[in-house]
């Protein structure tokens, strides 16, 4: 440590004071040691001013504080967005192990009041060639900023943060608190700025409700198609367009093709990645201000690069779980946060007579082989739950087969004629079919008549409808 500038941070009470009004003000608290870090400052025209700062604890703390304070002041916010725990570290002139927390604190702080200049009315000059990328801390997000930098944009990162929950295992989660950090500390390994958006109220009202609704009244509803159309995008493209960014990308695998009628998702070149699916309920007017740079990659060829990069995350074992779900079971979620508990009801087979007994209807869905504990000489499958008696009906794959379904609160973005084919699961393959006669809009209702029988049909997932590899429609699987 060079003990003379560590000794100046010590001292420095240049900034040091009460929050002024209206400033934003990130703070940042050590539960081990107890040490607080506070950083609030004012923001004009993209710049930073009026910079008060506190700090508690020991000396590393107060120092690492003041340093953040005098780096931000009369700062960008992209520059101070670059600041990392290594920039304040060498500021006071390098930390012991021990005394690094102090960094971190300090950084922590920073960019928490970053976050409310991002959730506020900022609004930066248009870069001549910059652009946003949804940072999630994975291999896929941090090589699609990797290859943007590399191709000579200017490059920011955006992270949004969704849920917080003591239950839910954070480091495998895409959008929880220790997502952010490692996103951010993604960013700048690869030396571009950060910004972290909250919108955990929005995605709990928005998504999140929705999904223990669905389930109490017996259906499997899809959730990150609903996030990804109406909540995390939308709120992205519109930072990045605050942050004067051209556009913004994304580590998705997926297509963005355009027509005589505008832009449309089309399928990725990896079909063993594709990622369209859960991108479908993207309104079209989006898309223009979207771009997916691993369009033409492979999975193993985005890995073989973040690894020639030294990118931490290059193994990084993918999420296969919902974010709020995330090492903990569905069962358990839903008591906890909808107070679906079991309920004692009868196990019914297609001629209504009981073959067993089940702890809760929301524990099953349509198309379900596993956990039905009911023998039989031919297996069985989950055929229809009922919310209101509570029941779970169960029959043969022959009996669970569908010819046709029907879909709700459709959205067309051409016209039926140009549908050829739908896709019933994300995993699943796209199979041909045909829609009711009707324009493109929005539509109450549609009917799909498939073209073979397809077994499973879920209410409350999403039928995507689509015209070759384009994506043209999509709506909800009704009961």
């Amino acid at each position: 440590m060079e003990r003379e500038l560590f000794e100046h941070y010590l001292r420095d009470e240049s900034r040091l004071g009460p929050v002024v009004d209206g400033a934003f003000t990130g703070a940042a608290g050590g539960a081990a040691c107890g040490d607080l870090s506070r950083i609030s400052f004012l923001v004009e025209g993209g710049c930073i001013h009026s910079v008060t700062f506190d700090a508690e604890g020991c000396g590393a703390t107060r120092a690492a504080t003041a340093a953040v304070a005098e780096m931000v002041d009369g700062s960008s916010v992209l520059e101070a967005a670059l600041i990392d725990i290594d920039t304040v570290d060498e500021a006071i002139g390098g930390l012991t192990p021990a005394k690094r927390h102090a960094a971190q604190l300090a950084t922590d702080a920073l960019h928490r009041a970053l976050q409310g200049v991002a959730s506020s009315s900022l609004h930066l000059s248009d870069g001549s060639n910059r652009v946003a990328v949804a940072m999630s801390g994975g291999v896929d997000s941090a090589v699609a900023a990797l290859l943007a930098r590399e191709e000579g944009a200017e490059v920011v990162g955006i992270t949004v943060k969704l849920w917080t929950d003591p239950e839910t295992d954070g480091a495998k989660a895409c959008c929880s608190p220790e997502a952010v950090l490692g996103a951010r500390a993604l960013a700048h390994q690869l030396g571009i700025p950060h910004f972290t958006l909250d919108l955990e109220e929005d995605f709990r009202r928005r998504v999140v409700d929705r999904f223990i609704g669905g389930y109490a009244g017996g259906q499997t509803p899809n959730p990150c198609i609903l996030c990804n159309g109406e909540v995390r995008l939308a709120a992205m493209v519109d930072l990045a367009e605050r942050v004067g960014a051209e556009r913004l990308l994304t580590g998705h695998y997926a297509r963005i093709v355009d027509d005589a009628d505008g832009p449309l998702l089309a399928t990725a070149a990896d079909q063993a990645k594709d990622q369209s699916y859960m991108l479908a309920a993207l309104p079209p007017e989006l898309l223009g201000r979207l771009g997916f740079p691993l369009t033409d990659l492979t999975k193993p060829e985005v890995r073989e690069i973040a690894a020639r990069h030294e990118l931490s995350v290059a193994r990084k074992a993918e999420s296969q779980d919902l974010c709020f779900l995330a090492g903990q079971g569905k069962r358990g979620f839903l008591r906890r946060h909808g107070g679906l508990r079991e309920r004692d009801g009868a196990i019914l087979d297609s001629a209504g007579r009981t073959v067993g007994r089940h702890r809760g209807h929301h524990d099953f869905t349509v198309g379900q082989r596993r956990g039905i504990g009911v023998s039989a000489p031919e297996a069985l499958y989950v055929l229809a739950t009922d919310a209101g008696a509570n029941t779970v009906t169960v029959g043969t794959r022959a009996e669970l087969e569908k010819r046709s379904v029907r879909i709700r609160d459709a959205v067309l973005h051409r016209d039926g004629s140009a549908v050829d084919a739908v896709k019933l699961r994300y995993r699943s393959r796209a199979l041909p079919a045909t829609v009711s006669a009707a324009g493109s809009g929005r539509h109450s209702s549609l009917e799909v008549e498939l073209a073979e029988a397809f077994p499973g049909v879920a209410p409350g997932q999403t039928a995507v409808l689509m015209a070759g590899d384009r994506i043209v429609g999509h709506g909800t699987i009704a009961a």
